[in-house]
């Protein structure tokens, strides 16, 4: 095995370059000084070229060829699957091209958290011209590479297995199911109007508030900590799991709503396989399962009767002295609020049942712009006909509410959308195969008790790593892979 273990060697120093190039990437979304930006852009192109010529050295390509031939057990076949996959993705990008992308990503999203706020598209358009140019150029490498469309290889950086093919069957089973109930349900949920809680909830008390229930859900806070950013995100490295959120001192729900989703993502990076964290079969099995465990805390548990009914005490704990109407606080009060269905501008906002609209609407959008059919100074009035068309509501002038409000595009994730709809398509599968195994989860967790579920979704996901690929994963986890379980939750959540 002595050709595997020099690649164990080498990609085991290139977890903890990552390691320097994530913290700092973390750092420069939440905390670096604003006028930093193109040193750090410069600094990070650096160290992303560094860590690529480690990758590419002639060396590894001989490893592996001989590593093919040494005997491995399985999880050393598994992640001498991973190496070659990123050894063959690293090679065929010109290191040069990788170092522009990078820079021409980083400005992008720097300048878009400025215009953001000022409502200012066409500024932001030359700098994400630039950043969609380059990213065209490296995905048209890799699809030759790979054998692959512009579009399947955006999507397999993102969630290894899926094509647009299995995105496009899967959207169009949800475009069936969905845009009727919604309506039905909103005018269901008239008759029992929720109390809006009022009051000024300082922001102190709101992370004081997701601190704690961060912790029960499993987040382990000596590996990692809870910050402010313009976007809400987990991130970090290898145990030093980071996340963020973004407060309202109006509105405790969003934070706290968004503090949970990233926990999900945080608790999974945790609990990775110890044994091969160093190493990509230790690394997450792509982001559509990624997507899953955050959506599994945010909207199959935290928004759920039984979690709510632990949680009202802790929410009043930490908010009582804030709020003007005690009674909104109450969980009945409180299911009834985090379970609201109504069509909004904004996607991280989005309820369950219209949030897949918004991802459908990013999908269409964003392979238009990838294929050069959609030319990008025309992105906010396709946006804005398709938000009339599939939620009724119009983004004319509102840019910053519209195609500016997202980061995934400045910062040059094209392809990642899709993971998001699908994850809560998985979450809904994972949840339930999880309830079906224990009975009783329900039960624990209006308890405060997480340990069943943890231990569940730790031996059949979050041990994994990317020892199966996507589909394998969740098929050994809890069936072939269906809408099925999400159409099942959402009838009986909404509508029954």
């Amino acid at each position: 095995m002595q050709n595997y273990q020099k690649l164990e060697a080498r990609f085991r120093q290139r977890s903890r370059l990552e390691d320097l190039r994530n913290m700092s990437s973390w750092d420069e979304s939440v905390m670096m000084p604003t006028g930093s930006g193109d040193a750090r852009a410069n600094s990070l192109a650096e160290l992303g070229s560094v860590i690529q010529t480690l990758i590419c050295a002639p060396e590894v390509g001989e490893w592996i060829e001989g590593a093919q031939l040494e005997k491995l057990d399985s999880w050393q076949q598994a992640n001498l699957r991973e190496i070659k996959k990123v050894y063959l993705e690293n090679t065929a990008i010109p290191v040069e091209l990788n170092q522009r992308l990078t820079i021409a990503n980083m400005k992008s999203q720097a300048a878009w958290r400025e215009l953001r706020a000022k409502n200012n598209w066409r500024d932001l358009v030359p700098l994400m011209k630039e950043s969609l140019g380059l990213q065209r150029e490296a995905l048209g490498v890799l699809s030759q590479q790979f054998g692959l469309s512009i579009y399947d290889t955006a999507l397999s950086l993102y969630s290894p297995g899926l094509n647009t093919e299995t995105v496009e069957r899967l959207f169009g089973d949800l475009n069936q199911f969905l845009p009727s109930l919604v309506s039905q349900v909103v005018e269901k949920q008239k008759l029992k109007p929720v109390e809006i809680p009022q009051g000024r909830f300082p922001m102190a008390a709101q992370k004081a508030l997701g601190l704690e229930l961060m912790q029960l859900l499993g987040y382990d806070l000596n590996r990692g900590r809870l910050d402010e950013s313009h976007h809400p995100f987990c991130g970090g490295s290898t145990n030093d799991v980071r996340i963020t959120t973004r407060y309202n001192e109006s509105d405790f729900v969003s934070a706290l709503m968004g503090v949970l989703h990233e926990t999900g993502h945080a608790i999974y990076e945790q609990n990775r396989p110890q044994e091969w964290i160093e190493q990509p079969v230790g690394g997450a099995c792509g982001m559509a399962i990624h997507e899953s465990q955050s959506l599994l805390m945010e909207m199959q548990v935290s928004r759920s009767r039984e979690f709510l009914e632990f949680a009202a005490p802790v929410i009043r704990k930490h908010l009582a002295k804030s709020v003007e109407n005690p009674t909104s606080l109450e969980a009945d009060n409180l299911a009834r609020l985090v379970s609201q269905v109504e069509p909004g501008l904004i996607r991280v906002d989005a309820d369950e049942m219209t949030y897949p609209a918004h991802v459908i609407l990013r999908f269409e959008i964003e392979r238009a712009l990838l294929d050069g059919s959609l030319p990008l100074e025309d992105l906010p009035a396709v946006w804005n006909e398709k938000m009339k068309r599939s939620l009724g509501l119009s983004t004319l002038g509102n840019d910053k509410d519209g195609c500016m409000q997202d980061v995934h595009w400045p910062a040059g994730l094209w392809g990642y959308f899709p993971a998001y709809t699908f994850g809560a398509v998985i979450a809904a599968q994972l949840f339930a195969a999880a309830r079906a195994k224990h009975p009783t989860i329900g039960q624990n967790i209006a308890r405060g008790d997480f340990n069943l579920l943890q231990g569940w979704l730790r031996q059949t996901v979050w041990s994994k790593g990317s020892f199966l690929p996507t589909l394998e994963l969740v098929e050994q986890a809890s069936g072939t892979l269906s809408t099925a379980a999400f159409k099942a939750h959402i009838q009986k959540r909404y509508v029954e």
